[in-house]
């Protein structure tokens, strides 16, 4: 399976899990990170001046970050679209940031497509796996993956595009990451009762920005087995997660329905059947 994500720690905040259970199995998990994730909020106060807008440097950082949690996880295959640095993180939508040339919101889209082709036809992933339309919360970052990996997903296997991106090859399946809105009502009565603050200030989960309607999910992973792993992976990346904060306050059972089952709606490939949620990526490859 091949990996499309913004930033360095969206792969394991989304598909950490899935990503560890896969890789445990034999099966090939390659990451494709789009950016440094330069624009990133510091949580570390000793490594404040690594900040955008003092010294910089948290890009840098961040690849070590991302090599730790990828240890973490058993997943030896991670890379950077165009390699290390090649697009800018672009911050949050409306930020000048948006208008940096070398952003990856502006990214040349036929550019950006034929890097992750390339991987695409390296690797021969069966399963591809980003964000929906939306990037899920509205980041450009993250709608741009969307596209890339949508526009990869296609092109690999058309012999006419990027003919010198190697041999030509068709993935299967292409899912989208998505949290369905049950989960995240269970999580936020959780916290609620603990008496924790609500997750990004918010009080409702409608407020997030994120989280879609149960109906729109086909596929549930269950990551339960890897939820350790999935949280070490969260403990390397300390400039971007709060070790003691929402992510780990949560109780074990609901911890585990928070962030060890991970959600997906197929958007290309065989459809199941029946009314049941899908449990296995490769459900339907040959």
């Amino acid at each position: 399976m091949l990996l499309v994500h913004a930033h360095p720690d969206d792969e394991t905040i989304a598909t950490g899990a899935t990503m560890a259970k896969y890789a445990a199995t034999g099966a090939g998990v390659t990451l494709v990170t789009c950016t440094l994730g330069e624009e990133g909020e510091i949580l570390v106060p000793e490594l404040a001046h690594l900040a955008a807008d003092q010294e910089g440097g948290l890009g840098d950082h961040r690849i070590t970050e991302r090599a730790a949690a990828m240890e973490a996880l058993g997943v030896t295959d991670a890379r950077w679209l165009g390699g290390p640095g090649r697009w800018r993180d672009s911050g949050m939508m409306g930020e000048p940031t948006n208008d940096n040339p070398a952003c990856f919101w502006q990214a040349n889209l036929d550019e950006a497509v034929g890097e992750l082709v390339g991987v695409v036809r390296e690797v021969q992933p069966q399963v591809v796996i980003s964000y929906d339309c939306t990037g899920g919360y509205g980041h450009p970052d993250h709608i741009q993956a969307h596209r890339v990996a949508v526009g990869a997903f296609e092109a690999a296997a058309d012999p006419s595009r990027y003919p010198d991106a190697g041999p030509t090859w068709a993935p299967s399946k292409l899912y989208e990451a998505l949290v369905p809105k049950s989960i995240l009502m269970t999580a936020f009565e959780q916290l609620r009762e603990m008496g924790e603050d609500a997750p990004f200030g918010v009080t409702d989960p409608d407020e997030l920005g994120f989280g879609v309607e149960d109906g729109v999910i086909t596929t549930q992973v269950d990551g339960r087995e890897f939820l350790d792993h999935k949280m070490a992976a969260l403990r390397a990346y300390p400039t971007q997660v709060a070790v003691d904060g929402h992510f780990f306050a949560l109780s074990n059972d609901v911890g585990q329905g928070a962030f060890a089952l991970e959600h997906y709606r197929l958007a290309r490939g065989p459809k199941i059947s029946g009314s049941d949620w899908e449990t296995d990526l490769f459900a339907g490859v040959a």
